[in-house]
């Protein structure tokens, strides 16, 4: 019985790291990586400073339709795409999952837009509150904790093996340079004189 409980446990905490792990990727890669810089594009574009004084001219109910049904699409994308790649469909589901990205970071932007109008809202106030508290938890647990700092002395290591990398391959591409240098200089020569010859 000990046995069973002690494999559930390691499958458990399994579970757990790679779940967090998905996450912080998720957080770094996509949306640090990906989603903000398009985010940051986006805000600077003079159209959707346009864009924004219209946002603010409209109902609240229409808002509030208008950013539920994006932000369901976006969301059932990015579903679909996960179940594309766990049929094997994988240039579908990252293809998917691509052009969810764009969409994501607009539907970002139309929050920070409208925020405190849609917060007006009791029951999105609500919703809104519970899921920062879900990731304030998910964020506190010391599983959590371990996974990033993990992850960011692999980093410091990759960038170390990725310097030493380049140097091996400096010092070696100067040696091949050095040596092709003289195999042509030699070729040359050879075809030269028996160019006269």
């Amino acid at each position: 019985m000990k046995t069973i409980s002690r494999l559930f446990r390691k499958i458990l905490t399994l579970i757990q790291y790679l779940l967090v792990v998905i996450f912080i990727l998720f957080e770094e890669l996509i949306w640090e990586g990906i989603a903000e810089p398009i985010y940051g594009y986006l805000r600077s574009l003079k159209v959707l400073q346009r864009l924004e004084l219209f946002v603010s001219s409209l109902n609240r109910y229409v808002l509030l339709t208008l950013f539920v049904g994006l932000f369901a699409a976006v969301e059932s994308a990015g579903i679909a795409a996960g179940v594309l790649l766990v049929n094997g469909m994988v240039f579908y589901g990252i293809a998917l999952y691509a052009l969810k990205i764009p969409i994501a970071a607009f539907v970002f932007w139309l929050f920070r837009v409208s925020r405190e109008r849609l917060l007006d809202f009791g029951w999105f106030r609500w919703s809104y509150e519970k899921i920062i508290t879900l990731f304030d938890w998910f964020k506190a647990l010391p599983v959590y904790r371990d996974t990033l700092e993990k992850l960011a002395s692999f980093k410091v290591e990759l960038k170390i093996m990725a310097v030493k990398f380049r140097a091996f391959l400096g010092r070696h591409r100067s040696l091949f340079s050095k040596r092709f240098s003289r195999l042509y200089h030699h070729l040359k020569q050879t075809l030269n004189r028996s160019k006269k010859s």
